[in-house]
């Protein structure tokens, strides 16, 4: 179980369009900060883009946000991305031995339980705010040049 770096790529991304909102922002300059392949880097734009999280017109303006730091949660980001496929977050071995007594009951010992675990993980990423990251991010930029 991991979630992908889609996920941290993506927020990077988000972050340095807002920081870096009063010039043209491109795919190749988040893949220089981000250190990520210019493709991986289109890819997840691309998906931040369908999931209007983003804007962005080839050779326009660049890159720019659709919606309020307010507005966007760890959630909006993780469901862009497809953080975790259809599957959910954990993915279970698929054909347990019904002849064993473990085997044959597992399902039901842990299918609800990892449910569980999933919705407190995701109720959480709703709670997270891009506007208090972005800020994290701002006042440590301005303390490192005091």
């Amino acid at each position: 179980m991991q979630i992908t770096s889609r996920f941290t790529i993506a927020i990077h991304s988000i972050i340095l369009i807002e920081y870096n909102k009063d010039m043209k922002v491109t795919s190749k300059f988040i893949a220089g900060s981000t250190n990520v392949n210019p493709v991986i880097v289109r890819g997840v734009l691309s998906q931040l883009k369908e999931a209007g999280i983003i804007n962005s017109r080839q050779g326009a303006s660049g890159i720019t946000l659709a919606r309020g730091l307010n507005e966007i949660t760890f959630y909006d980001i993780y469901k862009a991305v497809d953080s975790v496929k259809g599957e959910g977050l954990f993915h279970f071995h698929e054909d347990p031995n019904m002849q064993c007594p473990v085997g044959r009951n597992i399902h039901f010992a842990l299918d609800n339980r990892l449910a569980g675990v999933q919705t407190t993980m995701e109720n959480e990423l709703r709670r997270i705010k891009l506007s208090d990251v972005v800020n994290d991010v701002k006042n440590k930029i301005e303390t490192e040049n005091l």
